[in-house]
């Protein structure tokens, strides 16, 4: 009974220590499917040549759009697929985080900073791929261009294992950002 109980008691020590692992894991996987799915519509709008509107929903949901072209007004955007990210994990931001926010857009006080897209998504933020690579919003056609940035968090967890994707309209790049602690100082840093 002795060495069962010493045995039980390193299991419960190793699993406490691998808690935060499994957390930071949510976190990285989260990130992941974020920077896949940005960077996969942007491909496929270009090499499709069609928009795709991704709209990024708190807590955790993002929704991928086609948006096709008609004349004189285009049609509705048909939903093609939704993506959700763990149950921890949320669009959000924490107490803490730099105002410096990542490549310079937003406070780093909003979750998701993209423009609002008024006619296709009803005034919620959205980032919409143009066929030439670009993320725009859709004011006219095309639409302004759309610098913006997404924050990954989990609430209850430390800021230092949230992370950022931001995208520049212009170009459509995508980058992916991680916080860390610099001298006790909050800091995003390229991934």
């Amino acid at each position: 009974m002795v060495v069962v109980a010493i045995g039980f008691t390193m299991a419960g020590v190793a699993f406490m220590s691998l808690m935060p692992l499994f957390k930071k894991n949510h976190v990285d996987q989260a990130y992941d499917t974020t920077l896949s799915v940005i960077r996969q519509y942007r491909s496929l709008s270009v090499t499709q040549s069609k928009r795709y509107v991704l709209l990024f929903t708190a807590p955790r949901t993002i929704t991928v759009q086609y948006w096709g072209v008609g004349t004189p007004v285009a049609p509705a955007p048909v939903t093609v697929a939704t993506y959700s990210l763990p149950q921890d994990v949320s669009f959000a931001v924490q107490a803490g985080f730099p105002a410096a926010a990542p490549d310079g857009f937003g406070t780093g006080t909003t979750a998701i900073a993209f423009n609002a897209c008024a006619s296709v998504e009803g005034g919620n933020p959205c980032l919409v791929f143009y066929p030439d690579g670009t993320g725009r919003d859709d004011a006219g056609n095309p639409g302004n261009y759309n610098n913006g940035i997404v924050y990954m968090t989990q609430p209850q967890s430390d800021k230092y294992s949230s992370r950022a994707i931001t995208v520049w309209g212009a170009t459509g790049r995508v980058r992916g950002w991680r916080m860390v602690g610099v001298s006790n100082v909050a800091k995003w840093v390229q991934q």
